[in-house]
């Protein structure tokens, strides 16, 4: 465990991180304008009733009760009861968390099968076309939003051609993958440009390498120093790139799944904020920075198994 750079006092690190993350997610949804009471009756809003149902609700407890009842209902992993859906928030992330996830999975797969060769011939090919055609087109889709990628995607795949659906998740694992295809590529494209970039640098800088060129004055073929040689020593830096931009990339599912009508967190998320659902926003945003935090010291771990070097260093 040492050896992969993790301690226990690393982790034992992490656990006020998520007491810091459960007091802003509280705080920040009760500075939200709106009360629950009144998204909860409607047109059938009467002061009195909504007095009644703030107190079922607890809304009336001060703030320290009401945090010190949402931390206990997250250490047994209930998150209490949902305002909208009457149901224990932890069945709902239960039910919503695996489409997330496959979609998080399914982008980052994609992102691999693009950025890896386009990266590396990008730098071999450097100041081509393929480089200049990458560069333009990558950057292009960078600088667009992606709810505006995923729109056009729509339109032109989904609705002119006909070629996926334009939403949902379907049935089945099969389905589920083929719904997910249009989200995915809506995702893949602004991280897949940090991606080819930090690769095209890394491999650049590992091609000018002395132990590069005695390799070629050996008589090894190109493409037998890039597989043993260069991409070795390429991928363990962007390795980092990649864990970094998966955690934001958790963020930007929340948007994409309101575009493409997915059933996961992210349109849970929406779906609470706008109805002032206190537990499940709470709850869905201690989840999501569970996953980003999970997700850096991964990253830590697999840089370190990439580079040696760096594990040497940390059992010194």
């Amino acid at each position: 465990m040492r050896a992969l750079g993790l301690s226990w006092t690393r982790l034992a690190n992490l656990v006020p991180v998520l007491f810091g993350i459960t007091l802003v997610s509280f705080v920040l949804i009760r500075l939200v304008p709106g009360d629950p009471a009144t998204q909860i009756l409607g047109n059938r809003y009467t002061p009195e009733a909504a007095e009644q149902i703030r107190n079922s609700l607890g809304l009336n407890d001060s703030i320290l009760t009401q945090y010190g009842i949402f931390l206990r209902s997250a250490v047994s992993g209930s998150f209490g009861e949902s305002y909208q859906y009457h149901r224990p928030v932890g069945e709902l992330l239960v039910d919503r968390v695996g489409p997330s996830l496959l979609l998080v999975a399914v982008t980052a797969a994609l992102c691999t099968l693009i950025s890896l060769p386009l990266g590396v011939l990008a730098a071999v090919r450097r100041g081509g076309a393929l480089d200049q055609g990458t560069r333009i087109f990558f950057t292009l889709g960078y600088a667009l939003p992606a709810f505006l990628i995923g729109i056009v995607l729509i339109l032109v795949f989904g609705l002119k051609l006909g070629w996926f659906p334009i939403g949902g998740y379907g049935t089945g694992l099969g389905q589920h993958l083929y719904h997910l295809v249009l989200p995915a590529i809506t995702l893949a494209i602004p991280f897949s440009t940090v991606l080819v970039r930090s690769l095209r640098a890394s491999t650049i800088n590992v091609l000018e390498s002395d132990f590069v060129t005695i390799a070629r004055l050996k008589g090894i073929s190109g493409w037998a120093v890039l597989a043993r040689h260069v991409l070795r020593n390429a991928i363990a830096p962007v390795a980092v790139v990649f864990g970094v931009n998966l955690a934001f990339l958790v963020g930007g599912t929340v948007v994409i799944e309101n575009v493409f009508s997915i059933p996961g967190m992210g349109s849970l998320l929406v779906g609470a904020v706008a109805t002032r659902d206190y537990p499940v926003v709470q709850a869905v945003s201690l989840v999501l920075a569970v996953f980003v935090l999970l997700v850096n010291v991964l990253t830590d771990v697999v840089h370190r198994l990439l580079d040696p070097r760096l594990a040497v260093a940390v059992t010194r």
